[in-house]
């Protein structure tokens, strides 16, 4: 875990994060937290961790995303060397429409 983050005003945003409680509130917080642009960014490094894990080539996901292959290494870099933060989510998520499905 990068310690350069964990301080008390990035505790105090995680904790903003958490407190809501549906997509709506999050589109709400998220409109006046972040430029367009940083939003579109992030949901774009997800969508490529989504596909990473389905085992795409490079070249799908830049072709679907838009990203670039230094975004795609990035994001790959942390998905098999980083903190795990993206299974962790994407294994939730799976999960809850497996749950769905029943």
């Amino acid at each position: 875990m990068n310690k350069k983050i964990r301080t008390e005003s990035v505790d105090h945003l995680f904790d903003a994060i958490m407190a809501l409680n549906s997509r709506e509130e999050c589109y709400e917080f998220f409109e006046d937290l972040c430029t367009v642009n940083e939003i579109l960014s992030l949901s774009q490094r997800f969508e490529v961790a989504t596909m990473l894990r389905r085992h795409e080539t490079y070249l799908r996901i830049a072709e679907q995303t838009g990203a670039s292959t230094a975004t795609i290494s990035r994001v790959n870099r942390s998905l098999n060397y980083g903190n795990d933060g993206y299974d962790m989510v994407l294994d939730r998520i799976e999960n809850e429409d497996a749950d769905q499905d029943k």
